[in-house]
């Protein structure tokens, strides 16, 4: 018999949890949501709670196709994602220390009869000895069921669904940013003009503090005699950079300089933060580098010859 290896792979309903303010987190054939009167009526979880407080809540679960479905609940950690910065929150088998730890849904399972709803509470117990500060996490609705493709690796996906949870731990609020890594890529041709430059500035945005920043990050270049070649606020940054988490990002900048010297910058803002961060470059085309190495080379031979000359002469 021919054996398959089976890849299993989450939903991208697990990463991207936003929702407008008005509408629960779905995937078009279930829903979750924070138990209330009104379905939008609380689109995500806030909750405030001391060192070593219960809090207890409930969480909806919303089956919109013909047939019985089964999820399993559980809670989560969020985190922001490598390759965007996007919000994300833990699969059940990884470890949790967060919310993930802390929530505990009265049932682990729950079948929700076809377009119908069923509330399931939880609880939220936080640990005596918690840090204070912001602790995203999310109550999860996972189908455990694994769908799988063809062929010899077939790709098996678990789908799931998730209600944010944003709690803050009362204490010290500690925001700090930092800009890290800074390093630019030149790609320039090597006759100039021939063709146009681009560089590709790369950087690490990390939240050392202990609550949620809105980081605004502006990037600047000055060229020789401080001549200024580029001023933009950049597009590609999360808006929810969570406490502790250190994601690397990346900036094209076309039209980059083809023979210059200067400094980039960047400048991250947020709720009573800045900070900044840079790298120098020289901008020198290929053809122009190779002449002037060529020359430097020749001009040490004959430096050389000269000196050997000198020496048998005396």
């Amino acid at each position: 018999m021919r054996r398959k290896l089976y890849v299993l792979l989450l939903s991208a309903a697990l990463l991207l949890l936003g929702a407008p303010a008005a509408q629960a987190a779905e995937n078009g054939e279930w829903a979750v949501y924070p138990a209330a009167a009104r379905l939008g009526e609380r689109p995500y979880y806030f909750l405030t709670a001391d060192p070593g407080a219960t809090l207890r809540d409930r969480v909806t679960v919303a089956n919109k196709t013909g047939e019985p479905l089964t999820f399993r609940l559980y809670g989560a950690d969020a985190y922001n994602t490598e390759r965007d910065g996007g919000f994300a929150i833990r699969t059940l088998k990884e470890p949790q220390t967060g919310p993930g730890a802390w929530i505990r849904p009265e049932r682990a399972t729950v079948t929700v009869p076809p377009r119908s709803a069923v509330t399931v509470p939880f609880t939220l117990t936080v640990p005596a000895d918690a840090d204070p500060g912001d602790h995203p996490g999310a109550v999860v609705a996972l189908d455990e069921r694994i769908t799988p493709g063809g062929g010899a690796v077939a790709m098996g996906i678990q789908r799931a669904v998730a209600a944010r949870v944003y709690l803050k731990i009362n204490g010290p609020a500690v925001p700090a940013l930092a800009v890290e890594d800074v390093t630019l890529e030149q790609d320039r041709p090597a006759v100039p003009g021939t063709r146009e430059s681009t560089a590709l500035v790369t950087y690490t945005l990390h939240n050392r503090g202990n609550v949620t920043l809105n980081p605004k990050v502006v990037l600047t270049a000055e060229g020789l005699f401080g001549r200024t070649l580029l001023d933009r606020d950049l597009a590609h940054v999360p808006s929810e950079l969570l406490p502790r988490q250190r994601i690397r990002l990346t900036e094209k900048w076309i039209g980059s300089p083809q023979l210059d010297w200067g400094e980039v910058t960047l400048v991250a803002t947020a709720r009573d933060v800045r900070e900044s961060a840079g790298v120098s470059f020289l901008a020198l085309p290929w053809l122009v580098a190779s002449v002037l190495a060529l020359g430097a080379a020749g001009g040490l031979t004959g430096w050389r010859i000269r000196r050997r000359r000198a020496r048998r002469g005396h």
